[in-house]
């Protein structure tokens, strides 16, 4: 079947997901500068979360851009990577709001772990669907990256219950390594 519709219900669930990540910012009654100081780790929280999710959606893209056809379980794989991406608006509030208490530092961490290992289940299942030999499955290869990163996850969900900050450097670290689209599918996709 026609990926088109999957690429476009993706966008829109990616668009409401960033939409809500800022609705858990409340504006303060006050009009000077210290009223904006409690706001700061909701504002660090959002920032991040906004980052990943921005990093999902382009990757998504570039996944799909690769992929020339989807099925059923595509479309279920696609639904548990966004699943766990809606969750996202939650787990920032909670942890900016706890400012960054190990608890919520650490299902935040969850939240990432599960979202990689959806979008690790997602290409699997597209590559799975077009072959070995695909264009898809050769620009994604063996994904040392997202491997990594579900390592580094696991490292700092148990590090926020120790150190919360090193923890939450660890979630910055894997958005930064990210940050960047993935060029092996721009290459194998001109």
């Amino acid at each position: 079947m026609s990926k088109g519709r999957v690429e476009a219900f993706s966008d829109g669930v990616f668009a409401v997901i960033i939409t809500f990540l800022v609705f858990n910012i409340k504006v303060p009654s006050s009009a000077d500068l210290a009223a904006l100081l409690p706001l700061v780790p909701l504002f660090l929280s959002y920032v991040l979360s906004f980052l990943y999710v921005g990093i999902y959606w382009n990757n998504h893209h570039h996944l799909f851009q690769a992929a020339d056809h989807v099925s059923g379980k595509v479309l279920w794989a696609n639904l548990h990577l966004l699943f766990w991406l809606s969750l996202a608006p939650f787990v920032t509030a909670w942890m900016g709001q706890n400012h960054f208490s190990s608890l919520p530092v650490a299902v935040y961490g969850c939240i990432l772990l599960f979202a990689g290992i959806a979008y690790f289940i997602l290409t699997q299942t597209l590559v799975s669907h077009h072959g070995k030999d695909s264009k898809l499955a050769m620009s994604i290869g063996r994904d040392r990256k997202g491997q990594l990163s579900i390592v580094i996850y696991l490292v700092a969900i148990s590090l926020a219950f120790v150190r919360t900050w090193a923890g939450y450097a660890l979630y910055v670290l894997v958005a930064v390594m990210w940050l960047l689209p993935d060029r092996r599918i721009e290459k194998v996709v001109r």
